[in-house]
């Protein structure tokens, strides 16, 4: 019989155990400022004050100690193209000559396997040094590609939901598949990928300007088969887009309604953007247990708009937070945090450091219908975390000297923090970036 090896993990521990932006549960933030994080055989066994769980420890346990660090869930990216890697900060357009002009020319390298299989390792180790453990992450028309971002996520053990775009029309040929093709090959896929290891599948297609009524037909076909895949897609970004879209389905109500007519709006459905929405559409959404990804950077760097996340929690949809590189300008989930507090100031609303920090972790943990076993440290759930240090940079620690109330050290953090305020980033327990610490004496 094997023998369980228990590990624990010292320093100050932050996670969530609900969402502490709703203002119904005072219970929502944990944070223990030297706490103990107990791990057994890759999932948690119990986070808490290292002087209450010290006392109890095996003789044998080892403690790691990242005393003056930060432990927290790690973090996860509810919208990100890995395809889009080398076109992060290419000048100039909105989002649909921005398409036309970077996107659709880098996505038509990866049906060459080699080219898929290295930007996709280089892509998950620039996760990993960013201290994110997970994301939803959308591929390109190719099979190859989804191969590819499957296959370094299984070689590191992380937790990843990836899918092939659906794009029949309005886009390059050589990047069009067929309503049949991509129904055949979006089914071998999930045969092939979800549920393996920490795997899983999203039905993608790219936006309905692009997907065909009969390709639309399809992916709902799909979606209808396979309840326990996700769907991933856009919508309501652009201004410009919103009324594409409103011509080239002149029966739908708006946007959001023509995903609803094709059966794609659901449980596991996650839609990026959701800036030029309305209430029905928001209360739709609601409905139907869909949810959405706050993209800050990409909608920023793009003029497409600011999200209403006050809007989104009044009819209750469940939102998370997300990079959408390459629109968006930044691997790092704190630079992230930091332009959504920027967007909602913009739009006369506010974003603690508690509700940044949860939307990175458990908010899009429950918007990817993952919170079953990421997003917190609640007993059983899988080891992913970050360590993060508060002296990472010159500038840090100076504004951090006289600070000592926790959420202020936070909300620094995260508006001047970046990927070299992760010190370590761990996947199932096991170290998978940074310097690990020397076992404590």
């Amino acid at each position: 019989m094997v023998k369980k090896t228990l590990k624990a993990f010292r320093g100050s521990i932050l996670h969530f155990l609900s969402d502490p932006g709703d203002g119904s549960n005072r219970d929502a933030v944990e944070y223990f400022d030297d706490g103990l994080l107990l791990i057994e055989d890759e999932h948690i066994v119990k986070a808490g004050p290292a002087a209450d769980l010290l006392p109890g420890l095996p003789a044998d346990t080892e403690i790691f100690d990242y005393t003056g660090k930060l432990i927290m869930p790690g973090m996860i990216d509810a919208h990100v193209h890995y395809p889009q890697t080398d076109i992060i900060a290419s000048h100039g357009g909105q989002l649909l000559e921005w398409l036309n002009r970077y996107t659709f020319d880098a996505e038509r390298r990866f049906g060459d396997p080699g080219h898929a299989q290295e930007v996709a390792e280089f892509f998950l180790e620039e996760l990993l040094r960013n201290g994110t453990t997970s994301a939803l992450i959308f591929a390109t028309i190719h099979p190859e590609s989804v191969d590819a971002i499957c296959e370094a996520a299984r070689k590191r053990n992380m937790r990843l939901i990836a899918g092939k775009v659906l794009m029949d029309r309005h886009c390059p040929e050589y990047l069009q598949d067929t309503p049949d093709s991509a129904y055949r090959d979006s089914k071998a896929l999930i045969e092939r990928w979800h549920g393996q290891d920490r795997l899983q599948y999203a039905i993608t297609p790219r936006f309905a300007p692009t997907s065909s009524n009969e390709q639309l037909e399809q992916a709902g076909k799909l979606a209808q088969e396979h309840p326990d895949v996700l769907v991933h897609t856009h919508v309501a970004e652009n201004k410009e887009e919103v009324a594409w879209v409103a011509k080239l389905f002149p029966w739908s109500r708006s946007y959001l309604d023509i995903y609803d007519r094709y059966g794609l709006l659901r449980d596991r459905a996650v839609y990026a953007h959701c800036i030029h929405l309305d209430d029905e559409d928001r209360q739709r959404m609601a409905e139907s247990g869909a949810a959405m990804a706050f993209c800050p950077t990409s909608n920023l760097f793009l003029g497409s708009g600011l999200f209403d996340l006050a809007a989104a929690r009044s009819h209750r949809v469940r939102v998370g937070l997300a990079t959408d590189v390459g629109g968006g300008t930044s691997f790092s989930m704190l630079r992230t945090m930091s332009e959504a507090y920027k967007v909602l100031q913009l739009a006369g609303q506010t974003l603690s450091a508690h509700e940044a920090f949860y939307l990175a972790t458990l908010g899009s943990a429950q918007a990817l219908c993952i919170d079953d076993c990421l997003g917190n440290f609640l007993p059983g759930k899988e080891a992913d975390f970050v360590v993060l240090d508060f002296q990472a940079t010159p500038m840090l620690e100076r504004r951090l000297r006289d600070v000592r109330n926790p959420h202020e050290k936070l909300f620094a953090l995260m508006t001047l923090g970046d990927d070299r305020s992760v010190a370590a980033t761990y996947v199932m327990g096991q170290h998978v970036y940074g310097v690990p610490p020397a076992p404590a004496s």
